[in-house]
């Protein structure tokens, strides 16, 4: 077993709650980390053997820019459902969504929800 990590994908997108962050836009950084057996791939050096990984960071940002979502949760989800339908061979997935300077009040570098499935 291994990891792939695809850290910091930046996206500006109009995710939110609040209707003026769904008008306006903010920028997200996500990061993927996918669980998988790279055994084959290591000894065949071969991409048909390998998670593709330009393939997972098609699935995160067509699932960043396909509509607005509320919740990061709900975004999640989302990326995590396009992630088993469109790669095999994928045992586990964590993905972190960052929220860069989200509208609260006060000075906040970034909120995050992180999921595994």
């Amino acid at each position: 077993m291994g990891l792939i990590r695809i850290e910091e994908m930046e996206f500006y997108a109009f995710h939110g709650h609040y209707k003026e962050e769904q008008i306006v836009g903010n920028r997200f950084l996500v990061d993927l980390e996918l669980e998988a057996d790279l055994e084959a791939p290591s000894v065949s050096d071969s991409l048909e053997d390998a998670v593709n990984y330009q393939v997972a960071y098609r699935v995160v940002r067509d699932e960043m820019k396909k509509h607005t979502s509320n919740l990061l949760e709900h975004i999640g989800k989302r990326i995590l459902d396009a992630i088993y339908r469109e790669l095999d061979g994928v045992t586990s997935v964590t993905v972190t969504i960052r929220k860069m300077n989200p509208p609260m009040g006060g000075p906040i570098r970034n909120v995050s929800v992180t999921m595994t499935r």
